[in-house]
C-alpha cells in the first residue's frame, strides 16, 4: 500500500477545501487545489496562504479546474480530498467524476460532519469502494487537532491504516476512528448539548442558558455563543440529519426549535450574518429574547450557581466546582445537572455504537470541540455519585461509569494532558 505523497483537493475555494489545503501543504505534502473555475482555485490557493501566514513553501500548493486539470493531477496522486458543499447530491456528482479518473491505488476521503460514508460511494466502481473514506476535520483544520476517521463497511483496512499514518504522523491530528453513523461521534454529542440548551433557551433566555453553561463548566464558549459562531443554517443541517436518521433516548434533543427555524427563514445565521446576528448581535451587546424574536441590550446577568462554581474553581479546582453543582438545589441546579449529566450518558454510551473505546469519545470532545471530554466530569463528579444522579434523572447509566465504579480506575485516559485545561474563569 503506497503512502501519500500528493493530495489533490476538490472544492478549495470552500472553508474546509482551503483548510485542508493548508493542513497538508504545512505539512509539506504537494497540494493541488481544484475548483470549477481558475478564479476559485486561486482564491482557494490565497486562502490556504493567508490561514499559514505565508509559511507554506513555495511550489507546494498549486491550482486549476476540474475540466482542464483533473484528469492530468489525478494520474500521480495518492489521495483526493472532496471537499465541496455538504450536499450528499452535489457530493456523489464529484465522487463520480473522481471515479471515472482516479488510478487503481487512489485513495479518496469525502470530507463531511455527518452524511452516511458508505450512501456517498455507493453504486461507483469496487475499487473506489475499497479506497473510500470519511475525513471529519474541525474547522478550521490548522488550529483544532481533532479529527475523526470513518470507514464504511467496504473500505480496505490497509487504506485506512495509510489514511490514519498519514493525519497522524504527516499531519499531526488527534485521529479517532469512528463507525459510518449520523453525525459520527463528536458532532452527535455536541449538537445535542448544543440544541437542548438552544431549547431551553426559549423558556429561560439566551443571557441565563449561556451564563449557568460558561466556560467552568468546561467549554471554550458558551453553547449559544457557540451555534453562532458556528452558524445557524449549519446548525439545522446537523440536527436536522440527527432526528431524521436516529432513533434513540436523544431523539427529542435534536429538534430544532421553531424559533430557530423562523429565524433562519429571515437570514438570522449568527455571526455570518453580521447585522441580523443570530442568538448575539453587535459583538454580545445585543441578545435575542427567544419568546418574542425581539433583540434587547445585553445586561449583566447573576448566576448564583455559576459564581459559586467559578469561585470553588479558583481554589479547588474543576473536582471541587463539580462538587458544588451536585450540591446544589434549585432551578439552575436541576437545569445544569440535567445537561451535564445528559453529556455523560449519551457520550459515554456511544462506546460499541460508534466508537470502540471511552478514551475515543473523550478524545474527539476534547480535541475537536475543546470542551470537557465526559470522562472527565464522571472522574470529577466520582463514577458512584455519578450513577446516583443518572438514575435520578432517569438517564441511562453507561457501561463504563458502572466499570469505573467497581473498580476505581479512573475513566479519563489521558495521562498526558492536564484536565484543568478545559475549565476557565474569568480573573
Amino acid at each position: 500500500m503506497r503512502s501519500i505523497q500528493k493530495v489533490v483537493v476538490l472544492g478549495a475555494n470552500g472553508v474546509m477545501g482551503a483548510g485542508a489545503g493548508a493542513l497538508f501543504a504545512s505539512a509539506g505534502v504537494p497540494t493541488v487545489m481544484l475548483a470549477r473555475t481558475a478564479e476559485k482555485a486561486a482564491a482557494g490557493v490565497a486562502r490556504a496562504n493567508q490561514i499559514t501566514k505565508g509559511r507554506i513553501r513555495p511550489g507546494l500548493l498549486s491550482a486549476g479546474t476540474y475540466d482542464d486539470d483533473l484528469a492530468t493531477v489525478i494520474a500521480d496522486a495518492d489521495l483526493v480530498l472532496e471537499a465541496v458543499a455538504e450536499e450528499a447530491a452535489t457530493k456523489r456528482d464529484v465522487i463520480s467524476l473522481i471515479d471515472r479518473l482516479r488510478e487503481p491505488h487512489t485513495i479518496v476521503a469525502t470530507v463531511t460532519s455527518g452524511l452516511s460514508i458508505a450512501d456517498l460511494c455507493a453504486g461507483y466502481s469496487s475499487s473506489l469502494r475499497e479506497h473510500f473514506v470519511g475525513i471529519h476535520l474541525f474547522n478550521p483544520p490548522m488550529a483544532i487537532a481533532g479529527c475523526e476517521l470513518i470507514a464504511h463497511p467496504g473500505t480496505d483496512p490497509g487504506v485506512l491504516a495509510v489514511v490514519r499514518e498519514f493525519l497522524t504522523s504527516v499531519c499531526g491530528r488527534q485521529v479517532v476512528e469512528c463507525a459510518d453513523r449520523p453525525a459520527f461521534a463528536g458532532n452527535r454529542l455536541g449538537f445535542k448539548l448544543l440544541n437542548e440548551v438552544a431549547q431551553l433557551a426559549e423558556e429561560h433566555g439566551v443571557a441565563f442558558m449561556d451564563r449557568l453553561l460558561g466556560p467552568h463548566t468546561g467549554r471554550a464558549l458558551p453553547p449559544l455563543a457557540t451555534i453562532d459562531l458556528v452558524g445557524w443554517d449549519v446548525h439545522k443541517a446537523i440536527v436536522d440529519n440527527l432526528r431524521i436518521r436516529t432513533r434513540d433516548t436523544a431523539r427529542e434533543s435534536f429538534k430544532l426549535p421553531a424559533y430557530m427555524r423562523r429565524g433562519i427563514e429571515r437570514g438570522t445565521l449568527g455571526r455570518k450574518a453580521k447585522e441580523l446576528g443570530g442568538f448575539y448581535r453587535e459583538r454580545g451587546a445585543i441578545v435575542l429574547d427567544p419568546a418574542s424574536g425581539d433583540y434587547h441590550p445585553a445586561t449583566p446577568l447573576a448566576s448564583p450557581l455559576a459564581e459559586a462554581m467559578e469561585a470553588v474553581l479558583r481554589t479547588r479546582g474543576y473536582a471541587g466546582a463539580m462538587e458544588v453543582m451536585c450540591n446544589a438545589r434549585g432551578l439552575e441546579a436541576e437545569i445544569l445537572q440535567r445537561v451535564l449529566l445528559g453529556y455523560i450518558s449519551y457520550g459515554l454510551g456511544l462506546v460499541g455504537e460508534v466508537v470502540a473505546r471511552p478514551r475515543d469519545v473523550d478524545r474527539i470532545m476534547g480535541f475537536g470541540f475543546a470542551w470537557a471530554p465526559p470522562g472527565v466530569l464522571v472522574d470529577a463528579i466520582g463514577p458512584a455519585r455519578a450513577i446516583v444522579l443518572l438514575e435520578q434523572l432517569e438517564l441511562p447509566v453507561p457501561a463504563v461509569v458502572e466499570q469505573a465504579a467497581r473498580s476505581g480506575r479512573p475513566v479519563f485516559d489521558e495521562p498526558a494532558i492536564d484536565a484543568s485545561r478545559f475549565f476557565a474563569v474569568a480573573a
